[in-house]
């Protein structure tokens, strides 16, 4: 779409308002708003300025001024403002007219340029599962003297003895047991179908939704896979219109990975291949869940690279409440074919060779998009490169049920990192295949990690209010 077309539509749209977005380090959306009026086709050319200081993560307030230059492919008409709104991402420039080499969607493009200089392919396709849980109060504080959060849901299972609903209606969601119940245990599908009839008119294809297994209201909306910044674009769209769907509802979406202590989180489980033209790369019929030596590679890259990827993937403190070992979470650094507990899986149901791919269940929503799918992508092409394989690294393949397995087997598999801590030391040891292809710059690396252990301080030094439980009559 040219800046021409994209001025046609907001004619023929009678748009009033045009919105201009960018992402910060941590993936979430800021945004300008400009009278329709006053955005002509010189607006993309010169883009739209911005103070970059007061975005945590970017520039210091003596190089303030920064320019977003919209992308006319990411446009998409605003579903829920009441003055009709185009939204258009746009990518970070200096004044200087550089690339800005801490902009997280300038660097997911650099990710895609940098593979086709490789000749090992031309596209990588990713395609997020991001679960999220949908409340219908939430409450939370942390000051000097108190800390508490409370959240609560209409289906969960603490509220079988509710009176509030005028006689309590009963078919509460069962502790993991929420996964794919019909009405009315499933009490959330129309609010599921407006949030997909709204994704569709947005521009994404959806392929299905559902109740996942948490109780209080947990679910997963599937969308239709597209090349590393489109999907990463898609899953910001996606994000935006679950949570202002639910806002709309009364009702509140959040994707933090363990909102609920004792029950499943919500994580990001990412689909990813390669093709080279109209040709898909990890296929090869016969092998090993049909993958090719090139996949395999691939997967190695991940494996061998996961530490550090984690703190571009999982890159919360709340996302270890998820990753704890002997729960059914994905902490083991193994691949297996159809196997759920492994950190790579291999889906091999139903698959076609266009459809041949990888599942990297570890990541979950509290990723910058932008800056995970970059980091999946050159781990990737990092295993390819040096033909890492990781039947010979000890990765498996490993077609066993992992929580069942003997203490001493365990013991022979690797796992994540245990705290976000933990995983930007990993970052800071193993960054050359972020680094060498300048894709990422080691500013962004250094300040990315000096920004995320400010994030891990301020919780370690909080007083946490089962510490109460723990401690206060010693």
């Amino acid at each position: 779409m040219t800046a021409a077309s994209v001025l046609e539509l907001i004619k023929e749209k009678n748009i009033e308002w045009v919105d201009f977005r960018f992402v910060d380090l941590s993936g979430k959306a800021h945004h300008v708003t400009l009278p329709a009026s006053e955005v002509e086709e010189e607006t993309f050319v010169n883009g739209v300025a911005f103070d970059g200081s007061s975005i945590p993560g970017f520039r210091g307030i003596e190089e303030s001024d920064m320019v977003m230059m919209p992308d006319t492919e990411s446009t998409f008409v605003d579903p829920f403002t009441a003055h009709p709104t185009l939204n258009v991402m746009c990518n970070i420039y200096t004044p200087d007219g550089d690339r800005y080499d801490r902009d997280p969607r300038s660097i997911a493009q650099k990710a895609e340029e940098y593979l086709k200089t490789t000749g090992i392919g031309t596209a990588a396709f990713f395609a997020p599962e991001s679960e999220f849980f949908i409340f219908d109060d939430v409450r939370f504080e942390s000051g000097m003297n108190k800390s508490y959060y409370e959240v609560d849901s209409e289906e969960a299972v603490w509220n079988t003895g509710r009176k509030e609903e005028g006689g309590n209606l009963a078919f509460k969601v069962r502790q993991k047991g929420g996964y794919v119940p019909v009405a009315p245990t499933d009490s959330q599908q129309d609010i599921r179908s407006e949030m997909c009839r709204l994704l569709i008119e947005s521009g994404l294809r959806i392929e299905r939704h559902h109740h996942e297994v948490a109780t209080a209201g947990q679910a997963e909306i599937n969308f239709r896979f597209d090349t590393l910044t489109k999907t990463a674009d898609n899953l910001l769209k996606y994000k935006y219109i679950v949570q202002n769907t639910a806002r709309q509802w009364g009702k509140i979406a959040t994707f933090m990975p363990k909102p609920l202590f004792g029950d499943n989180g919500s994580g990001m489980h990412v689909h990813q291949s390669i093709f080279n033209g109209d040709s898909p790369l990890f296929y090869e019929k016969g092998a090993y869940a049909n993958l090719s030596d090139l996949a395999l590679y691939y997967i190695g890259g991940i494996l061998h690279h996961a530490p550090a990827l984690i703190a571009l993937t999982n890159p919360s403190t709340n996302s270890f409440k998820r990753l704890v070992p002997g729960y059914e979470a994905p902490v083991n650094l193994v691949f297996s074919k159809g196997n759920r507990s492994a950190s790579v899986r291999i889906p091999v149901a139903a698959v076609t060779p266009k459809g041949c791919r990888i599942e990297f269940r570890t990541p979950d929503s509290t990723a910058n998009p932008y800056l995970a799918f970059a980091a999946m992508l050159l781990a990737g092409l990092d295993g390819i490169q040096n033909k890492i394989d990781p039947r010979k690294l000890g990765y498996g393949p490993l077609d066993k049920n992992i929580y069942e397995l003997a203490p001493e087997e365990l013991k022979e598999i690797r796992s994540v990192p245990g705290s976000l801590d933990e995983a930007l030391d990993a970052l800071e040891a193993d960054s050359e295949f972020l680094t060498k292809s300048g894709v990422f710059s080691q500013d962004f690396i250094d300040n990315y990690v000096e920004f995320k252990r400010g994030e891990a301080k301020s919780v370690a030094i909080r007083v946490h209010p089962h510490e109460y439980s723990l401690y206060f009559d010693c």
